[in-house]
């Protein structure tokens, strides 16, 4: 079994990717990994640390300001499209890791792997914390801004069997996207959704606002990619905002600072619980022939250790045929 790392994607490549990959090996002792990238920086890394690790050169690194189709077209010897060439050409290559831009992933990912047959969009499917003791999955969060109803029932679909995965859990709570709860409220897309929904093979509760994202009353939120897009960096941004001002005041008074030694064992599973990186990896573009997982561009060795452990466990549950199981139960045409 091989998984295939863009060694040079993200804002500390390649030392934390190489690292990381690393780490996954140490726990995985049946795994092997293919690092594409300048070999030379590579080996240099790695040490004489080679053991069950293949190096692919590549000369050029796909950057954020590159146009995502031209680059996956142009830059043929990038550690990114390095990476999907093995990807695609060898059977013992289970997935893909990359913390590189997220909209040359997606590219690459349909250019060079292709869908799933029926499916009309792949779609990134990113994990938070609710106040509950769960988590909640966004489908989409930014690759496909315009949607059809049809989308946002696949989305449903993938992001159901996602679930059902990682947590163990049948028939995970799904929800639509809306300004409103009421049934036949909101824009177009969604009023023609929500029948859809409520006919598709998912455990359908209706619509729900933003405010009910992290409630812990849902499991998996549908939306196109530009609301779901808005709704997570909206969370993102909020949960740094109250980071900081309670970092604020902890160290405003001396007596905050006496009340911050008795808490620290509080704060300290505050920040594991937000730690969803950690603890998931990435967020995998569902819908692909074979599994692929884009890190954050800010992700550490850490996380690229829990995107493998990610793969793995997607492969041995078998993300894919359940996504086709769920698919053959509906009667939608794909785009």
């Amino acid at each position: 079994m091989k998984i295939v790392i863009d060694a040079f994607g993200g804002d500390n490549a390649p030392i934390e990717i190489v690292e990381g990959a690393l780490l996954g090996l140490k726990k995985h002792k049946g795994l092997k990994v293919v690092l594409c990238g300048d070999e030379n920086k590579i080996k240099e890394i790695l040490n004489g640390r080679e053991e069950r690790v293949e190096i692919v050169n590549a000369t050029e690194v796909i950057v954020n300001t590159d146009h995502p189709t031209e680059a996956i077209r142009k830059k043929k010897d990038s550690s990114l499209v390095r990476a999907f060439d093995v990807l695609k050409e060898n059977d013992d290559v289970i997935g893909l890791v990359s913390a590189g831009s997220t909209g040359a992933v997606l590219a690459g990912a349909i250019m060079k792997i292709g869908r799933i047959r029926g499916i009309s969009r792949p779609a990134l499917a990113p994990i938070l914390p609710t106040k509950k003791d769960s988590d909640v999955m966004i489908v989409d969060s930014g690759a496909n801004v315009d949607c059809k109803p049809v989308n946002l029932v696949h989305f449903a679909l993938m992001g159901s069997a996602y679930y059902s995965i990682i947590y163990n859990k049948e028939n995970p709570r799904v929800a639509l996207l809306n300004n409103g709860a009421e049934e036949g409220k909101g824009n177009e897309l969604v009023k023609e959704t929500y029948p859809l929904l409520q006919q598709a093979p998912v455990n359908f509760i209706g619509n729900r606002e933003g405010i009910d994202f992290m409630s812990g009353e849902v499991d998996v939120m549908v939306a196109d990619g530009f609301a779901g897009n808005a709704l997570l960096k909206g969370t993102e941004g909020c949960a740094v905002a109250i980071l900081s001002i309670l970092k604020h005041g902890i160290k405003s008074s001396f007596w905050s600072k006496i009340g911050y030694l008795f808490m620290r064992k509080t704060f300290k599973k505050l920040k594991n619980r937000i730690d969803i990186l950690g603890k998931h990896g990435g967020s995998p573009l569902l819908g692909c022939k074979k599994l692929v997982v884009k890190n954050h561009g800010s992700c550490k060795r850490q996380n690229i250790a829990s995107s493998i452990d990610q793969t793995i466990m997607l492969y041995e549950n078998k993300l894919n045929e359940r996504i086709e199981e769920a698919l053959a139960k509906i009667n939608l045409e794909s785009e």
